[in-house]
């Protein structure tokens, strides 16, 4: 994919994960990244689990797989940033 394509797709599903988890994080650029690394994320455990290629182009099928990825990326993040505050 293009650059163009991975900063869509990743603001299309960092945006919509933000909507969805309410996570509140910075803007634009916070849910660009998180779509992208939701991206990256989700395309690795959909490919463990079902095998083939799901990351590959501006489709409704990148979109989802991206989506919840970035859901797991805010949930992680969320896990780990909740143990450092009791610590």
């Amino acid at each position: 994919m293009s650059i163009i394509v991975w900063l869509l797709v990743g603001l299309i599903a960092g945006w919509i994960a933000n909507m969805i988890m309410s996570s509140g994080a910075g803007g634009l650029l916070a849910d660009i990244v998180i779509g992208i690394v939701g991206a990256i994320v989700g395309g690795f455990v959909a490919s463990l689990l079902f095998g083939g290629d799901f990351i590959n182009g501006f489709n409704i099928q990148t979109i989802l797989v991206s989506v919840l990825g970035a859901l797991l990326v805010i949930a992680a993040y969320r896990a780990i940033s909740h143990q450092a505050v009791r610590q």
